[in-house]
This record gives structure tokens, sequence and C-alpha cells, in this order.
């Protein structure tokens, strides 16, 4: 797409570092706000917000026509979406329990993994429709006018969908707005209840909303505190409860990965569609000056990418959360920033002082070191073997290293009150790895090719990786963060849905809705809770008389 700009080939690779380093910088300008903006007016809101504008800048993307609209529409579409950071609050505010961590924070690479295999096959499959499917839409005058529309407005019905998922479904997990009305779920709510069995709700998990309202007396006791009158946190969130040493520590080290690992996936199509250099002894002098790519069209790299993402996909479910489980989320992350293997003996909670792994190989740099030599292999089955087998080992230490660093990030945090704020920060500073990381390879790589060096950006990726590794070693993982003032437990959550239970399904017989009075609850015939909602009033509807409410 850049190089359809009219833009030289030896500086393709320098103007999609910039583009993709235009939208991390401007992410990383926004995401704090987007954080405050969550601890604020709540989760949902703001990843609605994110959705709907980068559904928009897809479309805008697909028809830009020149760099500086690309440029444009990517600063807009980081500076719109602070959605990670976000997302990895709400999680970790759903699943607060560390040994189901590494299956709940392995979704989000996992979902990345899908993307891994849709985005590149979209775009490698569909880019040009005019000219490689000419039968079919050869005579649509807006696909030969942007050629890159088609792929995106894939993409955009893939947001739509997210978009009214969230929209729907998805509950608020910030504690002081899960009691606001929410009329997406309200409307959610009516329009599934079609499509639930009767029977299915006797099976829900009523017994203790039973035996509270059973050995409840009959008048509360005003000296008694209720769940509103519980003082809550309104301080503002200081930065010194924010950057502790471990959270800073955690927080430097996820940035070395992302700004390495971002830059390696963003400079690599550009390597395998560089064009193929036969080495002799006027462009190569080993180890280090050679030049060329694989000269791959658009459709095989995102061939290559499908099988990628695929088998990282395959190794996230199956492998991730049994190692987390083996070895330690700390233990993982050290293994995969810098040794093949976790120590056996390390205890689940390890430190840095008791979890010694020896013989570090850094497994990064070697990948990053190697890349580049694939592309002197004459043997054309040989060089994809080795260079698949390449990407995969570069995929497995990925996969492992981000949710581990995520999950350690996390259980760094001293209260869920910082952690959506937090996670802010933590997407700022990972938005400047990814901003730095991509133009500096991109500039390195062109230069690289001017000069015959390849190995530059490789090489540069490495000695990166390196120092990334250090930090590694003076983590500590910590215990979580605490719940704090005023935080929701399990006892709360199911009182909220009982609550909104009678408030959305309290429904007059008249074929209209009787407010909802009195609630007497009784226990029938082996055990079974049943609620009867007596409504106050007249059916709105069809001239009822007095309104029955059922408590599902």
């Amino acid at each position: 797409m850049i190089a359809s700009f009219g833009v030289e080939k030896n500086d393709v690779a320098r103007w999609a570092g910039f583009t993709g380093a235009i939208f991390s910088v401007c992410q990383s300008l926004t995401a704090v706000a987007w954080g405050r903006t969550s601890d604020r007016f709540g989760r949902k809101p703001v990843i609605l917000t994110g959705l709907a504008s980068t559904m928009v800048c897809f479309l805008l993307w697909g028809m830009s026509t020149t760099l500086p609209m690309a440029i444009t529409v990517r600063a807009i579409m980081g500076g719109g979406n602070g959605n990670v950071g976000i997302i990895r609050t709400m999680v970790a505010e759903m699943v607060p329990e560390r040994e189901l961590q590494p299956k709940a924070f392995s979704l989000m690479p996992l979902v990345w993994s899908i993307g891994s295999v849709f985005g590149p096959a979209f775009g490698g499959f569909f880019a040009r429709p005019a000219e490689q499917y000419p039968d079919i839409f050869g005579h649509i005058e807006y696909f030969k006018r942007y050629p890159f529309v088609l792929p995106n407005l894939m993409a955009c019905c893939v947001f739509f969908i997210s978009f009214m998922t969230g929209l729907l479904f998805l509950k608020e997990t910030l504690h002081s707005k899960r009691h606001t009305r929410d009329w997406g779920l309200l409307l959610g709510e009516k329009l599934t209840r079609p499509f639930k069995r009767p029977e299915g709700h006797a099976k829900r998990r009523r017994l203790s909303f039973v035996d509270d309202e059973a050995s409840a007396p009959l008048l509360a006791d005003p000296a008694a505190p209720s769940s509103e009158q519980i003082p809550t946190k309104t301080e503002p969130v200081t930065l010194n409860e924010i950057f502790t040493r471990q959270t800073s520590i955690n927080l430097l080290s996820y940035t070395f990965l992302a700004l390495h690992s971002v830059a390696y996936d963003q400079v690599l199509p550009v390597f395998l569609n560089y064009p193929r250099v036969v080495p002799d002894e006027t462009n190569t002098h080993l180890p280090f000056q050679f030049t060329g790519g694989f000269g791959l069209s658009s459709d095989k790299i995102g061939t290559i990418y499908t099988v990628y993402g695929i088998t990282c996909g395959i190794v996230q479910f199956l492998l991730f959360p049994t190692l987390c489980a083996r070895f330690g989320v700390l233990n993982c992350y050290r293994a995969a920033s810098t040794s093949p293997l976790p120590a056996v003996s390390s205890p689940r909670h390890s430190t840095s002082q008791n979890s010694p792994i020896s013989h570090p190989a850094l497994i990064f740099p070697l990948v990053y070191f190697a890349t580049p030599y694939t592309a002197l292999i004459q043997s054309t089955t040989a060089r994809y073997a080795v260079f698949l087998a390449i990407m995969l080992v570069k995929g497995v230490v990925v996969i492992i290293g981000f949710p581990c660093t995520t999950i350690l990030l996390t259980n760094s945090a001293s209260s869920l009150r910082i952690l959506g704020t937090l996670n802010g920060f933590a997407t700022t500073f990972s938005g400047l790895g990814r901003a730095v990381g991509p133009a500096a390879v991109g500039a390195v790589f062109s230069w690289g090719a001017r000069q015959g060096y390849a190995v530059a950006p490789w090489w540069m990726l490495g000695v990166v990786a390196m120092f990334g590794a250090v930090p590694a070693w003076f983590i500590v993982e910590g215990d979580g963060p605490s719940r704090g003032v005023a935080q929701p437990t399990e006892e709360d959550e199911e009182e909220d849905d009982e609550e909104e239970e009678r408030s959305l399904l309290a429904r007059g017989e008249g074929g209209g809705e009787g407010r909802v009075g009195n609630v007497f609850v009784e226990a029938v015939n082996y055990g079974v809770p049943v609620g009867l909602g007596e409504g106050g009033g007249e059916g709105r509807k069809g001239g009822g008389k007095k309104g029955y409410g059922t408590l599902e």
C-alpha cells in the first residue's frame, strides 16, 4: 500500500515504519487519558468509543490515496483507541484469582493470533480486487479507485459485530458504575429472552438469595451499614501509588518487549517483499555485507502469516496455561526473554533470588540475528523451512512473554483502584516503544538496502533485545492488587444480578408491565428456589388487572 503512493522501493520500509510509529505515538499520548476516563465513567463506554472510532478509521485508511492522508488517518486511529489497557483492566477486575490469570490473560494474545490469521489473509487475498479478480470486481469503479478498501470493509464488519456484542452483552466491571442502569444490557436481555429455555431458569444458582431473604429481619436495622453506605475512596490516584519500584521495572520490561517484537513484525513483510538478490563476489562479503529478501507477493506473504497465526493460536491455547501452571508466570517470562527452558526446581511464586536460570540463551536476539541470513539460502524448500522455523520460535516466545508481563504488571499494582490508570501508562510506554521501534528499524532497513548491509536492522533489534532481557532479572512477582474499600464481592455481584432481574423481568399479566411492589420468596419442593413478584399496579395494556412478575 505504501508503494502504491509513489514511494521508492528503498524507502518503503522507512515510510511503513513511520506510518506504524505515528499510530503508536498518538496512542501513547492518549492512553493515560483513556485510562483515567475509564476510572471515572466506566470501562464499557470507553471500549465502545474505541471500537467505533477504529471502525471509521479503518474505512478511511482503505480509501487513502496519498501518503499524508494515510499518516493522518493512522494518527487519528491511534489517538482514538485506548482499548488495549482498558481490556486488561477489565480482565484483572473479573479474574482476581492468581491460578486463573494465565488462562484469562492468554485470551488477548489468542485473539491477536486469530487476527494474525485473518488480517494478513484478507489483506493479501482481497487487496487490489479489480486486478486480482477482474471477472468479479473489474467493472466496479469504486474498487479501481480505492484498491485497498475491500479488506478494510471486511474489517469494518468485524468491528461492527464487536461493537454490537459489547453494547448488548458486555457488563461494566468498574464498581462505582455497576449499579448504573445499562440500556444496552436491557436491550440485549429483551432480544435474547425469546431464545432462552424456561426450564433453564430453575438451574440458576439462587440458594444464597433465598437463604438471605428467609433469615433476614422484616425491618432493616437502621444502624447496619448497607453497601451504598460503605465509604469509597474518591481521592485522585497519585503517581507515587502508580510508580512503585516493581511497577516501574515491569513497565520498563514491557516497553522493551513491545519495542523489539513489534518492530520485527513491522519490518518482516518488507523483507519478504524485497527482491531476491543472487549472492556473488560483487555484492556479498560475509558475514555482514549482503542484501536481498524473498521477493514474495502480497498473497504469498498473507499465506505465510496465516500459517504463522494458526500455529501461534494452537500454542497459545494448549501450551501457555500449562507452562504457567507448571513453572510459574515469572519463570516463564524469564525463559521467554532469556533462556530456552525455565528452572524446574523453582517454586511457582518465585523471586529473582530463588529462581536462578543458568546459561541464558537470549532467544530474541538469536532470532533477530539469524533472520536476514535466510535470504542467502538458495534452495527454495530449505529457505522457507528455516524461515518458518525461526518465525515459529519467535511466535512461541512472544506468546509466552506478552501475557506473562501483563500478569506480572497487574500483580505489581497495590490496588484495583489504580489499575485503569496503571494500564493506561503501560499502553503509553509500550506505545512509545512500538513507535520508536518500527520507525528506527524502517530507517535502518532503507539505509542497509542502499549500502548493501541487510543485517543492519536485524542486528540492531538483537542488541535492543539483549538490553531488554536485563529488567526481567529484577522482577519480583507480587501478590496481586487488593480490592480496596467497597470493591465488589461475589455476594455483591449476586445481589446486583438479582436486583437487576427483578427490575427487568417483572411483567403485567394483561400484556403490560406491572409496577414491582413487595417481593416474597419461598422455597418449594426439592429445594428449588422460586421467586414470586407481586406487581403493585395495573397492567399498562390489554386491560390487565393486578400484575405479577416472576424472578427468573
